[in-house]
């Protein structure tokens, strides 16, 4: 079964989701790309890993105690008052796997386009957007096209000088156009648009298409199954979007 939206599913954004939606759509997307690449080059599934430290982390708790709240009456210089612990919680932090794709010359191993398809980390504070932003701006000074994909409507937009507001978005950087990029803004009400992968120069730049790889990864991962469309998705759309969704689910 495919999805039941015309483009990107907002269901999928729910973080109890998300994580295997990435890895299988991460997969999908190497997979069209070596169908559609010469045997020149090969696509790799890169991985980084980080520690990050958040709210969101694993917390743990301290002793299950009551807590006394001073009345007005109590002085803070009483000395005689018995000083009762606080529950608190200590953010542990948590090991982050972020998969992305390279692109690499065969013979050669030398990385050509690397492709990011964003997570939630990415977008928020703690560790992790200073870890991507590092990268992004390793790669952005390097030889290497960049591409960088972004299916989640919560978080803060990636730096991008010229954006528009858009729910989605996907950038297209060659290296030899720097700092001029191409970005594809599109809403929840559009199909996920077809973009262009840079190889070397003077190659024909194939295009990938992530509509049907999208219906393909929903249907395969069987998550109709796992969504219930009777709640509104997380992050919450607009009135107007959400009733819009709804004429779809009806």
């Amino acid at each position: 079964m495919a999805s039941p939206l015309p483009g990107m599913n907002p269901y999928l954004e729910n973080p109890q989701l998300w994580s295997e939606f990435h890895s299988r759509m991460i997969v999908a997307i190497a997979d069209a790309l070596n169908d559609c690449l010469s045997r020149d080059y090969r696509v790799a599934v890169e991985k980084r890993v980080y520690l990050s430290e958040n709210r969101e982390s694993v917390l743990v708790g301290i002793p299950d105690v009551s807590v006394t709240a001073s009345t007005q009456n109590q002085s803070k210089f009483n000395t005689t008052a018995v000083v009762q612990p606080l529950n608190v919680e200590i953010p542990i932090a948590e090991e982050v796997h972020e998969r992305y794709l390279e692109i690499r010359e065969g013979a050669t191993g030398r990385v050509i386009t690397t492709i990011e398809l964003l997570s939630p980390k990415n977008k928020r504070s703690g560790q992790g957007p200073n870890v991507y932003l590092q990268k992004r701006r390793k790669i952005l000074t390097s030889q290497t096209h960049f591409i960088e994909i972004d299916l989640l409507r919560g978080g803060e937009p990636l730096p991008i000088i010229g954006a528009v507001l858009s729910d989605y978005r996907i950038l297209i950087s060659r290296s030899s156009h720097r700092p001029q990029a191409q970005l594809y803004a599109f809403n929840i009400r559009q199909t996920i648009p077809a973009f262009p992968i840079p190889l070397r120069a003077g190659e024909t730049e194939p295009l990938l298409d992530l509509q049907p790889l999208l219906h393909q990864v929903y249907d395969r991962a069987r998550f109709e199954l796992a969504i219930d469309y009777s709640q509104s998705c997380r992050p919450k759309l607009s009135p107007e979007d959400e009733a819009w969704v709804r004429g779809f689910l009806l």
